[in-house]
């Protein structure tokens, strides 16, 4: 669809928008946070000391408000959609801001976030299996957005981690809407998340002075698999499917892996291929920067599949973002690194 003139600028202005509230907000909540909301290390941990989180009350803020101050510019319309939208991220955000302070039930949190992505699944417009049955296809959707929404937070379990992989894909449903391949009120959306995350990325640069939480990890999720959702009803599915790969391929192998062991799936651990990188001698900012240029190649494969609209190229793409994954995965799960000398640090 052809954009008009003045969207382009509203689109870029929500960028540095939702990133300087995202920033500010941090900078004001963070004696609080340090306060209250301390992360001690556990299982899942790479950090091994107390570390303030809750970054994630900034980026949702700052998403949610430029986002609903933008989208009442005539240019972007959809404004039901959003409501819905910014309603079920709040909540989401407020399950996992009580879950950051005390653990609740995993039972518990998986309803909530199933009534959540239920209810953005019912909204949506538009067929992917216009051949098969209604619900069917939503049935897909909502497990679909459950797991993405799990996995978001599965993957946040390392400095700069959800920065390298939101940023490439905000950015990219950004770009791929300036071009008109994506209906303006999520690419206004995708922008959003994109300057939240770059507001967020300083305070979580290695080694990190504050964590996202679920507070951020389950409404990122949840506003991603929106997007993404978006992009396939726009004719888009190849490029949906490549964009989160990475995470999407990290995520489900290693569930797969530990329920094939027998393990408790929903039980904190350390098993994720990004992890297990930093045991087989990766630094973090080696780690974090692997996913980040793999998850650019990634878009650009996306943005092949959009702008040369064949299936070879779409093949060519999926094959390509495929092998590039295993490649990454496979280099993270190398046997580990020789011991180091008594008495020298870990990594």
């Amino acid at each position: 669809m052809p954009l008009l003139d003045a969207l382009p600028t509203i689109l870029l202005l929500a960028v540095p928008l939702a990133a300087a509230l995202s920033a500010g907000l941090i900078l004001r909540l963070f004696p609080l946070l340090q306060r209250y909301a301390l992360a001690r290390p556990n299982a899942r941990s790479s950090h091994t000391v107390p570390t303030p989180q809750g970054g994630g009350i900034a980026v949702v803020t700052a998403l949610v408000t430029i986002s609903g101050l933008l989208i009442a510019a005539p240019e972007i319309g959809g404004r039901p959609d959003w409501i819905w939208l910014a309603g079920c991220t709040l909540a989401l955000a407020f399950l996992g801001a009580v879950d950051d302070l005390r653990p609740l039930p995993a039972a518990l949190r998986l309803a909530v976030q199933a009534v959540a992505v239920g209810l953005l699944v019912w909204h949506l417009d538009g067929r992917l299996l216009p051949g098969a049955p209604l619900w069917f296809e939503r049935g897909l959707a909502l497990l679909a957005g459950l797991w993405f929404v799990n996995l978001t937070n599965f993957m946040d379990g390392l400095d700069w981690m959800t920065v390298a992989e939101t940023v490439p894909v905000a950015g990219a449903l950004l770009l791929l809407g300036l071009t008109g391949c994506l209906p303006p009120l999520p690419t206004l959306v995708a922008a959003c998340l994109l300057g939240a995350m770059l507001g967020f990325a300083p305070f979580n640069r290695p080694v990190a002075k504050l964590f996202l939480g679920d507070v951020g990890a389950l409404p990122v999720g949840l506003v991603t698999a929106w997007l993404l959702w978006h992009l396939a009803l726009a004719g888009s599915l190849a490029a949906a499917l490549l964009l989160p790969l990475t995470a999407v391929a990290d995520a489900t192998l290693t569930l797969a892996a530990r329920a094939a062991r027998g393990e408790r799936v929903w039980e904190a651990h350390r098993g994720h291929y990004y992890q297990r990188a930093t045991v087989n001698g990766l630094t973090v900012p080696g780690v974090v920067g692997r996913v980040f240029a793999v998850n650019l190649a990634l878009a650009a494969l996306a943005a092949a599949t959009l702008f040369w609209p064949s299936w070879p190229v779409t093949l060519a793409a999926l094959a390509a973002g495929l092998a590039l994954v295993a490649s990454l995965l496979r280099r993270f799960a190398r046997a580990p690194a020789p011991a180091p000398a008594e008495g020298a640090a870990h990594p």
